[in-house]
């Protein structure tokens, strides 16, 4: 067999093929694995297509190899060839991604545009398959692959997420994933530096690929945490996801995001008043697209939501939704009202009657009067009707205060008026 690994910074060590791991004597086969594994040290600049083709495709084929061998039975990862196997990883893996061809996070348009991807691509996805056969392996035992798949190492791998390439982002949550269901003393670290890469994204950047990967493993997380719910997860709850809603980028990761809040009111209805305070308190002021998104994430919340929960947030949460009933842009107003087709919705209202419409009376007034859009206009029409005939009374009390306080406000504006015109005559005089 002919030696062809060398130490030095040279493609020239990829002078010939090595043979195939299989091909070769089976008391063989783990000295040439590790003679593969040093040998796939050695990276490549692919920003140059033409450089290094056949040196980089023996490469590929290397790398290949090694998954094909690890995934041909047992006994591959042994304790010696553990860090060997770690270091060609990290090699390979960890370095500098390029800076982002998009300025803004909220500028990019997921339909409209192609995610940039990694020209590396060919060995790169080797490598996490390779990494994901370490991680899952029987062979692998976390008590002492734990000083190789260390807190450095997922610090690194947390990186990555930032990755414009969606094939890598996709690899690196299956694998840290998979990570944190094996080596169990790292959990805490996890779930920590996770909470790190949220507050960095929410308080200054404003900026991330892998938010939405991040949640999609967080919310596997949340899903197993154990009944009563620990101080800490409530914590995570309150300091981290709930100011993600934040973000103007919102809507590139709001389903993983509204999965994971609402996994947590699910194992605990107490959380609602919380959750909904904190959806109040991040309520967007002038943008519809996240107006909508926060409206039906508010909807599958009030659904886990109990009386008790439901009456504390009562009158801050329908002063809003009163402002959504009236906004301009219809798709708001129109998702405002589809929370009365909700039966349970409609139930929790109607044990809190007396606070809630007559804090919603003038804007379904309002609408019935003047809506632009014919959609909405109708939909206020049959809530309305819904409300006179769960309290008549009450409502006719509610729009009989409604229109005289519109009167008040009407004359109050033609007084000012007035007042308006009356100066303007005296400034003209004076200056006359």
């Amino acid at each position: 067999m002919t030696d062809v690994y060398c130490q030095s910074s040279c493609c020239c060590c990829f002078v010939d093929h090595l043979p195939h791991i299989r091909q070769v004597a089976s008391n063989d086969r783990q000295k040439l694995f590790i003679k593969k594994l040093e040998l796939c040290c050695y990276t490549f600049d692919f920003t140059n297509p033409g450089l290094d083709v056949r040196e980089k495709e023996m490469k590929r084929e290397s790398l290949q190899d090694l998954v094909d061998y690890v995934n041909s039975g047992n006994g591959k990862f042994s304790e010696e060839v553990s860090p060997l196997v770690v270091h060609m990883i990290s090699v390979n893996l960890f370095r500098t991604l390029p800076p982002s061809k998009h300025s803004s996070m909220e500028s990019y348009d997921l339909d409209e545009e192609e995610p940039s991807l990694e020209p590396a691509w060919p060995h790169l996805s080797i490598v996490y398959e390779l990494l994901l056969r370490y991680v899952v392996s029987s062979d692998t035992d976390a008590k002492i692959a734990k000083d190789y798949i260390n807190q450095q190492f997922i610090l690194k791998l947390l990186d990555l997420f930032d990755s414009e390439d969606p094939r890598e982002r996709d690899y690196l949550k299956t694998i840290l994933h998979r990570i944190y269901g094996k080596f169990m003393c790292h959990r805490p670290f996890i779930r920590r530096a996770i909470n790190h890469v949220f507050y960095r994204f929410v308080y200054e950047t404003e900026r991330h690929n892998g938010i939405a990967e991040l949640l999609e493993i967080l919310g596997s997380i949340i899903n197993g945490f154990a009944l009563p719910l620990k101080e800490e997860h409530k914590i995570f709850l309150r300091r981290a996801l709930l100011p993600l809603h934040k973000p103007k980028c919102l809507p590139l990761y709001h389903q993983q995001l509204s999965y994971c809040v609402t996994q947590f009111v699910e194992k605990d209805s107490t959380l609602a008043e919380v959750v909904i305070r904190g959806l109040l308190r991040f309520w967007p002021v002038t943008n519809s697209h996240k107006e909508v998104l926060f409206l039906g994430e508010l909807e599958e919340i009030l659904e886990l939501t109990q009386d008790k929960e439901f009456a504390a947030v009562a009158e801050p949460l329908f002063r809003q939704v009163s402002k959504c009933l009236t906004s301009c842009h219809f798709q708001v107003g129109e998702r405002s009202l589809f929370l009365w087709n909700n039966e349970y919705i409609l139930q929790l209202v109607h044990h809190n009657k007396e606070l809630i419409i007559p804090l919603i009376v003038g804007a379904l007034e309002e609408n019935a009067k003047q809506h632009w859009n014919p959609a909405v206009h109708s939909l206020s029409l049959n809530v309305r009707k819904m409300f006179q005939d769960m309290d008549p009374k009450l409502y006719e009390k509610c729009r009989a205060n409604y229109e005289e306080e519109a009167k008040k406000k009407s004359e109050a504006a033609v007084r000012r008026q007035e007042q308006w015109k009356v100066i303007e005559e005296a400034a003209i005089r004076a200056h006359g």
